[in-house]
């Protein structure tokens, strides 16, 4: 028997010591905000100074880390709560955006201190706009100055391309639309955008982020119609952009009807059976015409006048039966003629081919020689009327002809 005590097992191992870069650093904004108040503080309300305290704070700071704490205190002067309220317990400061002047050139100079900040430190980009988004879900726990202030603000960065027009998404977030808080600030936030640049540009960037069409959603469910966005926006001095909505929504509406028409095409389905449904047609000036037109710009460029027949023929008599469901009576064919006369002018590769076009559809029976005459001796409009008179010449002469003929036939039959 051994009397020898057995020793009990034991883990062994060996222990590694965790290197200083790879510990987690715990997230404690508070140091970083006194850091950045008493800058502040310091540099006052010259924004110049405050522009170079932030570049050299960069250096020792970590902006990365701390973004949204930065962008908060420059913006309210202290970290912002969720519902945008400050925290009294933090140190705050007093030199901020929501406490400076409420005017468009104070808006600017700290519109330069952000551009130039984030052209500094290119990281900070993304953050920034995100931190507009947010501020703009928080516009109700602000107050009215302070909106507008962040308004104008948003619409210079807008316009200086600081940030993405993505941004406006967070105005049509139901709590910030249903007190009517979106639209005034939309209101202060297109007129500093437009300002600064024009409705053109505006557009522009709405389209590119899929924004043009939405802006109606600036108002509560029960308001959200062009008539109310149009007055709205128009009694506010911003016209322009009524205008902008209105066109919207009538090409949203024109592209649904287009595609509704050419399903009906493909169906075979008669058009004459349909036609009191699209009345409207008539009043929007037969935009149909588009519908064939559109389809050759794709490829025009590389066609030669002398094949333009060929090109064009098949898709006008493929859009005929439609065209001329719209046009059974002599007004309509008018508007029509007014209408190729005017994209014609517009489209100036399409110059010559006018009388071509008209002749096409003479012979597909959607114009007749009447309303063709009486558009060439006094329906026809100012844009290029000289050329356009000139092409049209020897057909209408023809036309003139053949009717005497008719007649000189009917009275010999008499």
């Amino acid at each position: 028997m051994n009397n020898q005590k057995q020793q009990k097992p034991t883990l062994t191992g060996q222990r590694f010591k965790t290197r200083k870069r790879d510990e987690k650093e715990r997230f404690d904004p508070t140091q970083f905000q006194e850091s950045i108040v008493q800058g502040l503080n310091q540099t006052g309300s010259d924004l110049e100074a405050v522009a170079k305290f932030l570049d050299a704070s960069g250096a020792k700071l970590d902006y990365r880390r701390y973004a949204e704490t930065l962008f908060d205190i420059l913006v309210a002067g202290g970290m912002l709560a969720p519902g945008g309220s400050i925290s009294d317990d933090l140190t705050r400061t007093e030199f901020c955006l929501f406490t400076a002047q409420e005017d468009l050139e104070t808006m600017q100079a700290y519109a330069q201190v952000f551009n130039k900040l984030i052209r500094r430190y290119k990281y900070l980009e993304k953050g920034f706009e995100e931190e507009i988004k947010k501020l703009l879900l928080f516009l109700k726990g602000f107050t009215e100055s302070e909106r507008n202030k962040l308004a104008m603000l948003t619409g210079i960065l807008l316009a200086n391309g600081n940030i993405s027009a993505a941004v406006i998404g967070s105005l049509f977030n139901e709590n910030v639309v249903k007190e009517g808080v979106s639209a005034a600030f939309a209101v202060k936030l297109f007129k500093s955008w437009i300002y600064e640049r024009d409705i053109n540009a505006v557009a522009v960037a709405l389209r590119k982020v899929g924004m043009d069409n939405r802006l109606m959603e600036l108002f509560p469910a029960n308001k959200r119609s062009c008539e109310h966005f149009s007055k709205y926006f128009t009694d506010a001095g911003l016209k322009e952009l009524s205008d902008f909505a209105r066109n919207q929504e009538a090409i949203g509406s024109r592209k649904e009807l287009q595609k509704e028409l050419q399903e009906m095409m493909a169906r075979g389905d008669n058009f004459k059976d349909v036609r009191p449904g699209y009345s409207i047609l008539i009043q929007w000036n037969l935009f149909l015409f588009d519908l064939p037109i559109s389809k050759l710009k794709i490829g025009y460029m590389e066609t030669y006048w002398s094949s333009l027949h060929h090109s064009i023929s098949p898709l006008l008599k493929q859009y005929s039966p439609l065209l001329k469901a719209f046009t059974s009576q002599g007004a309509s064919e008018i508007i029509l003629l007014v209408k190729i006369q005017e994209y014609c002018y517009d489209n100036i590769h399409f110059m010559k081919a006018f009388q071509k076009i008209v002749v096409l559809l003479y012979k597909a029976d959607v114009l007749s020689e009447e309303a063709i005459l009486k558009w060439y001796t006094e329906a026809h409009v100012a844009k290029g009327k000289s050329v356009f008179l000139e092409q049209m010449k020897k057909f209408v002469e023809w036309l003139k002809h053949a009717e005497e003929e008719s007649e000189s036939e009917e009275e010999e039959e008499n």
